[in-house]
């Protein structure tokens, strides 16, 4: 009998130790894909806090979750801009869209598209917008030229119209009415 029990001691002595070392190697995998994320707050043309966004580092592309408030309905575009700077009423502190590699603008533009560029958004008719993108030209790992994180800074900004992807340097969107410094 001592030795029927020793023998399922031991089986589960083995069990527990390579259960426990399954448990290192995960807790392992877990923390070397821990994701960047960035809170950005969104302002509107008086300087209100209208919104936020918030970036996170996934494998190959940049996810962006964007809540805001008080916008005007409809569809807007939206745009990483070059420089972290958010003076109202005109937002012209954030420079022109982030385009480190000199294309020209918009996703059916044949010679473009900026880094910046992103798909257009709609807000509802309550003036409010919850919904996500994503970008694959840029990032948030700092040093590369398409980093949103490089000296300065750079900016989410939404425009008065719908960006229609082609004419160069903005898509038509008209005026900036809301911004969101990214430092």
């Amino acid at each position: 009998m001592k030795k029927k029990w020793t023998s399922v001691y031991s089986g589960l002595l083995g069990f527990v130790i390579i259960a426990g070392g399954a448990g290192l190697v995960d807790a392992k995998a877990e923390a070397s894909s821990k994701e960047t994320q960035i809170n950005v707050t969104i302002i509107n043309t008086k300087g209100e806090q209208i919104g936020n966004a918030t970036l996170t580092q996934k494998p190959g592309a940049v996810r962006i979750h964007l809540e805001a408030k008080n916008l005007p309905p409809g569809v807007h575009g939206i745009h990483f801009h070059e420089v972290g700077k958010c003076d109202p009423p005109s937002f012209e502190s954030a420079g022109a869209h982030l385009n480190p590699f000199h294309k020209q603008h918009g996703f059916n533009n044949p010679k473009g598209f900026h880094s910046g560029d992103l798909l257009n958004i709609e807000v509802a008719k309550d003036g409010t917008v919850n919904t996500d993108l994503e970008s694959k030209t840029v990032t948030l790992e700092r040093g590369m030229p398409n980093s949103l994180l490089h000296s300065g800074g750079t900016s989410l900004m939404i425009h008065e119209k719908a960006d229609d992807y082609v004419t160069d340097p903005s898509g038509n969107s008209g005026a900036r009415i809301a911004c969101g410094p990214i430092l």
